[in-house]
């Protein structure tokens, strides 16, 4: 799996058990330790737990990915999961607003999860249908409205 997919697939697990806040920062161009930062707010220790157990149980049960290291306390206010490529932080709301990554690390480009339909080619509608002609009691021919 690429960083940016794990990235992203790290968010979902993290909105399943409904963190806050869910930020994907590329910083790629910032930083030669990792690709991307994923960040997110629980709201207490045990939702804080919830969201880590969601994220490196499922990653381990469904693509065998373990994390590099894991830092923090899962019974504290701020834990680090390190999958070399990604770090995903995940934080108590006032922790995150006294460090501040998104400030530090904001220029650095938000990722947006993938929209309906990614497999479609980006940027592309699909092709409106003309409407069939109709004849028009005068004979002439005109397009239906």
């Amino acid at each position: 799996m690429d960083a940016k997919k794990l990235a992203l697939q790290c968010r979902e697990l993290a909105d399943n058990k409904k963190a806050e806040n869910l930020l994907v920062l590329d910083v790629r161009k910032l930083s030669s330790v990792t690709d991307y930062f994923v960040i997110v707010s629980g709201s207490s220790s045990p939702h804080l737990r919830a969201i880590v157990n969601e994220i490196t149980d499922k990653l381990r049960e469904e693509h065998d990915l373990r994390p590099r290291a894991l830092d923090g306390n899962l019974n504290g206010d701020w834990v680090v999961l390190d999958y070399f490529d990604v770090i995903v932080h995940v934080m108590r709301t006032e922790v995150r607003e006294r460090y501040d990554l998104e400030g530090l690390w904001g220029d650095g480009g938000k990722v947006k999860p993938g929209e309906p339909g990614q497999g479609k080619k980006a940027g592309k509608s699909p092709a409106k249908k003309k409407k069939p002609a109709v004849k028009r009691k005068t004979g002439k021919t005109a397009r239906k409205r």
